[in-house]
């Protein structure tokens, strides 16, 4: 579990508490319910990272609901977009193995993120990742209801493949982009899993290796942004 379903799921249960002290249990039913939602909400499941060359993997859960060509910088890109609804995990990955190169808060509107606008005018944290001689970047967008974006790693650090990089708070959209000589592995509405799914193969240019002594803190705080 994500560390914040623990303070979440403990508030809920102190003010419960405090209710049923105050007033009568049954009334203390509706905040026992939220915490347990807070907990099954931010959890944070084991997957399975695939491990080949190439591999650009989804950086959350949810549904694939663009899968298109954008222009960005001046560069036409591939961009897959996946909506998060409340009930999907929303713990965010890294798509691909490399070192962060850049990461830029952006804020904005909180537009519903299934609109194709929410993409440019929604708050949201962009992040570039460069590895096996390929740039990647993938964006947390806040939705309707997210207010709230959390990334834990910062410009330099190296992260592998599917490695959990923070997450989005109550409904969402993540978005990547790559080079267009990738070779795309889903389709509009279908379901993906951060971490698991591979969204797309790119050709490896050069092989990623770690710089000698360099190495990511796992236990690194890292910042978070809200409105």
């Amino acid at each position: 579990m994500a560390r914040d379903g623990y303070f979440y799921g403990i508030g809920c249960l102190l003010a419960a508490g405090v209710i049923a002290w105050l007033a009568a249990w049954p009334y203390a039913i509706p905040v026992l319910l939220l915490g347990a939602f807070c907990l099954w909400f931010f959890r944070d499941p084991e997957r399975q990272i695939p491990t080949f060359p190439g591999a650009v993997v989804s950086p959350g859960d949810g549904t694939v609901t663009d899968v298109s060509l954008v222009t960005a910088g001046g560069t036409p890109l591939n961009r897959i977009s996946i909506f998060l609804s409340v009930f999907d995990v929303h713990v965010n990955r890294s798509p691909i193995a490399g070192v962060i190169r850049d990461v830029r808060y952006q804020r904005g509107k909180f537009l519903n993120a299934m609109g194709a606008n929410s993409a440019e005018e929604n708050e949201q944290n962009i992040v570039t990742v460069e590895g096996e001689g390929r740039t990647v970047i993938f964006k947390q967008i806040a939705g309707l209801i997210a207010r709230r974006i959390v990334f834990t790693r910062k410009v330099g650090d190296i992260v592998t493949r599917g490695e959990r990089v923070g997450l989005i708070k109550f409904g969402s959209r993540v978005d990547v982009l790559f080079d267009r000589d990738a070779a795309i592995q889903v389709k509009l509405g279908d379901r993906v899993h951060g971490g698991a799914t591979v969204l797309a193969v790119l050709p490896v240019v050069q092989s990623f290796a770690h710089p000698v002594g360099v190495g990511a803190s796992r236990e690194r705080e890292g910042s978070t942004w809200k409105s």
